[in-house]
């Protein structure tokens, strides 16, 4: 190659790439679109301005529930209840009974849009662990079409995330953690109260008492923390001081922490905030050690306390105690409650817990969503849900009216809590008292609120009898 070839060429080359630069280009614009409506083996066409794009919806990946009611032999819905500890195994047996109970009289009267209900339960613990398993278990295994049920907030606030990535309608039953609704996902309902609806209880029920320093024994899980601290932050607006002691789920000796609090300030109270057969394990404890009940201290157990036979076998001291008490006394039953009533005392000698109607109504409350919705399709149920939008046109089932006043169509407004999104307004919070070693449940006093009040007291005082 000659020496005018070898700088001629590359001069060459450059002045056609810049030629090609200023050519004017051709750019295909493709709009990608997303169709978020979740429909089974169908094809949607959406048209956009630049052409028309084909788009095949399918359902979410691992979901195997069926969408048609025409393709099942028997509607399957999915129940987790904890079975074994640490979690709450009394109220987890009385949850799952009342489920069955609910199960037997919606087949009774001829099933779901005529088909049979089975339930498919799983054992959470109280675990969060164990209640992400059971969600994943119950949608890509069992093809369950809902989920209902669940005692402790642990399980619960990891189950919602679950509940929210398969689209799987789900009504928690007696899971109080405020952002299990907060969280504002369009697949969670829940009918029993937030945490902050009752703390807002217990701090009335201590102002009316007139205590001024009450001791707060919680367990260390995503129920006891934030109800702990809700209740804290409502007790010093009334101007009453407090102390918050923790125990991690499954503490079998209490001693170190009782020992901490007789060696402070005598408090007022001992408000107890620890679920199941934990508490028992630390009232007794208590008991033994002199901390409560007695004329300087008030014994405020763990609402698992209404199953008297079993407290008294695990608390023997516990005489005077008062405890809360969620949903309904027997004076409101209305026919619902009394039918699962008759029933559930063929198990137990004892009117139904709240966690036992919440239970009930859970799965109630599921069954007929997917009558109304006439279809298995998730978005189809949670509208069903979402219509039940005011006490004049909610369900009326064992524990009350059920409605939703907040939701898809009508968000939360500002001036109101972010908990409130899919959630019951109306549950009931009273506070009964034992005054009888051995006394049954359902006899014990009502103290509060004042016009529930059986025997003219906020408090029946240590060692007295009305």
């Amino acid at each position: 190659m000659s020496r005018i070839a070898r700088y001629v060429l590359p001069i060459l080359a450059v002045v056609a790439l810049i030629l090609t630069a200023c050519q004017p280009q051709v750019v295909e614009v493709t709009k990608e679109v997303v169709v978020t409506k979740v429909v089974e083996k169908e094809v949607e066409v959406t048209k956009v301005v630049e052409k028309e794009v084909e788009v095949v919806v399918t359902p979410v990946p691992g979901r195997c529930a069926p969408m048609s009611i025409d393709e099942v032999e028997e509607i399957k819905i999915g129940a987790t209840v904890p079975q074994s500890a640490p979690g709450a195994i009394a109220g987890g047996r009385a949850m799952m009974t009342a489920i069955n109970i609910a199960v037997q009289h919606i087949n009774d009267e001829g099933g779901i849009l005529g088909k049979p209900v089975k339930v498919v339960f799983y054992d959470t613990a109280s675990l969060p662990e164990r209640g992400t398993a059971a969600v994943e278990y119950l949608v890509t295994q069992e093809c369950v079409v809902g989920i209902v049920g669940e005692y402790h907030s642990s399980a619960g606030v990891a189950m919602k995330e679950v509940s929210h990535k398969y689209h799987m309608p789900t009504i928690f039953a007696e899971t109080w953690n405020d952002t299990i609704t907060g969280v504002q996902y369009p697949e969670v309902f829940r009918i029993a109260p937030a945490s902050s609806m009752v703390a807002e209880a217990d701090a009335n029920y201590l102002q009316d008492l007139g205590v001024e320093f009450v001791v707060i024994v919680s367990e260390n899980t995503d129920y006891g923390v934030p109800a702990a601290e809700a209740t804290q932050e409502r007790l010093a607006e009334r101007g009453i001081e407090s102390e918050t002691y923790l125990a991690d789920k499954g503490t079998l000796d209490y001693a170190p922490i009782i020992s901490r609090i007789q060696a402070g300030p005598t408090p007022d109270a001992v408000l107890v905030l620890i679920t199941g057969e934990d508490s028992f394990n630390f009232e007794q404890q208590a008991a033994e050690a002199g901390l409560m009940p007695n004329e300087e201290t008030i014994c405020i157990a763990n609402q698992v306390a209404i199953q008297s036979d079993v407290f008294w076998e695990a608390v023997p001291d516990g005489n005077w105690c008062a405890f809360r008490k969620v949903g309904l006394v027997p004076a409101l039953a209305n026919e619902v409650t009394k039918k699962f009533e008759a029933d559930y005392r063929k198990h137990f000698n004892w009117f139904p817990e709240s966690f036992a109607l919440e239970a009930y109504d859970s799965m109630m409350l599921m069954a007929k969503a997917i009558e109304k919705a006439g279809s298995l399709d998730p978005d189809a149920i949670i509208e069903a849900l979402e219509s039940w939008n005011t006490r004049e046109n909610g369900i009326q089932l064992a524990q009350g009216v059920y409605y939703f006043p907040y939701g898809t169509h009508n968000p939360v407004p500002d001036d109101v809590p972010e908990w409130m999104w899919h959630q019951w307004p109306e549950p009931a919070v009273l506070f009964l008292q034992y005054y009888e070693v051995g006394q049954d449940g359902d006899d014990a006093a009502v103290v509060w609120p004042e016009q529930y009040q059986t025997h003219g007291t906020f408090l029946i005082p240590y060692g007295t009898t009305p």
